[in-house]
């Protein structure tokens, strides 16, 4: 192995354009396609459809800044690097341990998701009537995960064509199988003739069920953190545009077909009872294809649920390593961490400790329950993250650091459209993601910050520090907090209100 692993100064330009945006659409289509739809239907109904619209809206907007800064800076793990041109060391430390938590857990997550898929067939791997995984199931979960590494050890071009390979059949495989429902059954009296009609809940519940759309998506994160990789950066904004438009399209198709394909009496649903359909036991879409007897349409959506997952965790791995190697590039890692292969060209000992970590949070959901929820929980501490994008892009436009062929016009509208997103993809997470994964960010910057002796001008990193006081007091007493002392809809106006006229341009202007 070692004859493997000799030096190399620079990753290789591999990655086509076709290649990164399979891998930024099937990378955030994973499992959440198969529980969102119920999720939000219960909140809904059929408007639940403008609610996947409108969170496509939010991550078009976030995906601006991202755009501007990776063609500035294409690197590879760019979003935890681009705070430290704008604000410095200590800021892009906090963020970039933000961005740590994301990919750090969701790899694990990704590989129990599998196993639930498995227990289907073989139950012994799931605690009864929980997603918890048995020992059995947590070792399962764990070899399921090492075997992401595979994937991405053996070159970014062998990891690219795996991808788009696995990609293309992933998303024939999801629109076959809810095709094969439609097929079976589809009633269009599903979408307006029920009590309640199209927006049974009214305009309230299309913004309730927003949270649920939100945390699908995701995918235009993993595009930025292969920039160095790419063939030609050019396409960078392409790729990204199109994802959320990709992610979208999936998105409400299985939709569509779940609320057409909802067979009330065989589910035991007195029809038009939304609020029902989000207690389904178990997968939705499974529920779904039993209840219409359909034996093709249970393989599929069986099959769905294996590989989805699958393949979005071996993703999230590979964008994960290269974010743990920028941040060893800004010195808050171990140098070793920043060792290319000189064979594979690829940052192998930052795969090898992300793995290693990543089976270790994998394999102890199982004796230690509280893991489970935790990983789950704390991967908003990379929506968290997301904040410091637009701050960072309109700082480097008035530094003049972000050439102007790379500049939309009406900057500062894209900034606030960015920010507001940003804040309340956040905010909406809830109590208690936004305190676990502050926590894990604030204490992992103090404690590396202290070992690698990080130096910057705090000044310029006040500003977000206070802004992740202010997303955790307001989810602490707003609708989805400890205390839901202030409801939804006003302390959504508060969180998008302050982001934008009191933290945009104070984090601007401290750069």
């Amino acid at each position: 192995m070692s004859n493997n692993k000799a030096k190399s100064n620079s990753l290789k330009k591999e990655l086509t354009f076709a290649q990164i945006l399979i891998a930024g659409i099937v990378g955030a289509v994973g499992t959440g396609i198969l529980f969102s739809p119920a999720g939000m239907a219960g909140t809904a109904g059929p408007s639940m459809l403008i609610s996947w619209i409108i969170g496509a809206a939010f991550y078009t907007f976030i995906s601006i800044p991202i755009i501007e800064l990776a063609l500035t800076w294409p690197e590879a793990g760019g979003p935890s690097r681009y705070p430290l041109y704008t604000h410095g060391n200590i800021m892009n430390l906090i963020s970039s341990f933000m961005n740590l938590v994301w990919y750090l857990f969701i790899p694990p997550i990704e590989a129990l998701a599998t196993v639930e898929g498995l227990s289907y067939f073989f139950p012994q791997l799931l605690l009864p009537h929980t997603t918890i995984p048995t020992i059995l199931g947590a070792i399962v979960g764990t070899i399921l995960l090492l075997l992401f590494v595979p994937f991405n050890y053996f070159g970014v071009k062998a990891f690219g064509k795996s991808t788009y390979g696995l990609g293309i059949i992933k998303l024939l495989v999801y629109i076959v199988a809810v095709l094969s429902i439609a097929f079976v059954f589809f009633s269009t009296k599903n979408f307006a003739s029920l009590p309640g009609g199209f927006a049974p809940a009214g305009f309230s519940g299309i913004f309730y069920a927003i949270p649920l759309a939100m945390f699908a998506y995701g995918g235009i994160r993993v595009i930025p953190d292969f920039a160095e990789e790419l063939k030609d950066k050019s396409f960078l904004g392409k790729a990204i545009l199109l994802t959320v438009l990709g992610q979208t399209i999936v998105y409400i198709l299985f939709s569509v077909i779940f609320i057409g394909g909802i067979k009330w009496n065989s589910l035991g649903i007195t029809p038009g009872n939304w609020g029902s359909i989000a207690n389904l036991p178990g997968n939705p879409f499974v529920d779904l294809s039993s209840s219409l007897n359909s034996k093709v349409s249970l393989i599929l959506i069986l099959i769905v649920a294996l590989l989805g997952p699958f393949v979005t965790g071996y993703i999230y791995l590979g964008a994960g390593t290269r974010v743990l190697f920028a941040m060893s590039r800004s010195g808050y890692m171990p140098e070793k961490l920043k060792e290319i292969s000189e064979q594979y060209a690829i940052p192998y000992w930052a795969l090898i400790i992300f793995a290693i970590v990543g089976a270790i949070l994998t394999f102890l959901t199982a004796p230690v329950h509280a893991i489970y929820s935790l990983l789950e929980d704390a991967v908003v501490g990379g929506y968290l993250a997301f904040a410091t994008l637009p701050v960072a892009m309109l700082a480097g436009r008035r530094k003049g650091m972000i050439p102007k062929e790379y500049r939309l016009p009406l900057g500062w509208l894209w900034g606030v459209l960015a920010i507001i997103s940003a804040s309340l993809i956040a905010f909406w997470s809830g109590w208690p993601s936004v305190p676990y994964a502050i926590a894990i960010g604030i204490v992992a910057s103090i404690v590396f910050g202290l070992i690698y002796k990080v130096k910057g001008d705090f000044k310029k990193s006040i500003w977000y520090i206070v802004y992740l006081a202010f997303i955790l007091i307001m989810t602490y007493i707003g609708s989805d907090g400890a205390l839901n002392i202030i409801g939804f809809i006003p302390a959504t106006i508060i969180v998008a209100a302050v982001s934008a006229i009191v933290f945009l341009p104070w984090g601007v202007f401290s750069s």
